[in-house]
């Protein structure tokens, strides 16, 4: 099943090819209350907790519900207010190996220890929708620092847990979305560097997990002004998403709605004012950006 949100937060299913998708609202199948306010957004957890037990009824009011055309609807981005934004780091060996240029060239020198996988987190916060332009702080240009795309699957967290075995990891998984992680190349702590506001945009869709079944089938791009500069399979994940879920669990309790960025595929490269960037994964959609200096 294809999610969105979209309006006024309303819950969406969405059908058909792309270029031809419709949306249903779907809302009041849920069987309990919708809050719009998205700070709130306890229906939205509970979605994304309960998903099996409201999965029939969402099938049976889209069908027959009135679709309306997507470009009819404004796209919010699909998740709504998670507990927290679980980030891995150096999980795409041709990555790590493209980081010690960017890093000399950034930084001066190699910061050894960024080349291991580990998880780290960006703020809530960051999140913005598939209609949101990135937007690049003032400051960050005015210093002529370089900011980076990196376009990447996001696992969508289900009922969550503390401590899950990677063996059953992916019983805890409610879906997976698009997602760039924007990262200005500077000294600073990854989450400082990673959390401003439109710095995490998401989308178009999530699609459930029973409908993805593999995440390691999924092939990842992303263009610059029509020019590729990131294409790779989540075959190729250093860490798959098993083992990442599970891993990211043993220090902190994941929650129903939280997201995971599973890291930068290679490819990554600086972004200015102006530029437009269509980032793509297959099976689950598409997100066109403009870029502009806030």
């Amino acid at each position: 099943m294809r999610l969105a949100l979209f309006d006024d937060h309303r819950l969406g299913v969405v059908t058909g090819a792309e270029g031809t998708e419709r949306v249903v609202d779907v809302t009041d199948a849920l069987g309990w209350p919708h809050d719009a306010d998205p700070l709130t957004a306890g229906w939205w957890r509970r979605l994304c907790r309960d998903f099996a037990g409201v999965r029939d009824a969402l099938a049976a009011a889209t069908a027959t519900g009135r679709a309306r055309p997507l470009g009819e609807v404004t796209l919010c981005a699909p998740a709504l207010n998670p507990s927290k934004i679980v980030a891995c780091a150096s999980n795409y060996a041709d990555h790590v190996a493209e980081m010690h240029e960017v890093q000399e060239r950034t930084l001066g020198g190699v910061e050894s220890w960024m080349m291991n996988f580990d998880v780290f987190l960006k703020a809530p916060s960051s999140l913005s929708g598939p209609r949101e332009d990135i937007v690049l702080p003032k400051e960050i240009v005015a210093a002529g620092q370089e900011i980076h795309h990196e376009s990447e699957l996001v696992v969508v967290v289900g009922d969550g847990g503390a401590d899950i075995p990677a063996e059953r990891a992916l019983d805890h998984v409610f879906g997976y979305t698009l997602g760039l992680d924007i990262t200005v190349r500077s000294p600073a702590d990854r989450s400082r560097r990673k959390s401003y506001d439109t710095f995490s945009p998401l989308g178009p869709v999530i699609v459930t997990a029973d409908e993805i079944g593999d995440p390691r089938t999924l092939e990842i791009t992303l263009d610059v002004n029509g020019v590729k500069r990131q294409e790779v399979s989540t075959r190729d994940l250093l860490t798959a998403v098993p083992e990442i879920v599970s891993y990211a669990s043993s220090m902190m309790t994941l929650l129903p709605g939280d997201l995971i960025f599973t890291g930068a595929p290679p490819g990554v490269g600086a972004i200015e004012p102006g530029d437009r960037l269509t980032a793509a994964i297959s099976r689950i959609g598409r997100l066109t950006l403009d870029v502009r200096e806030g």
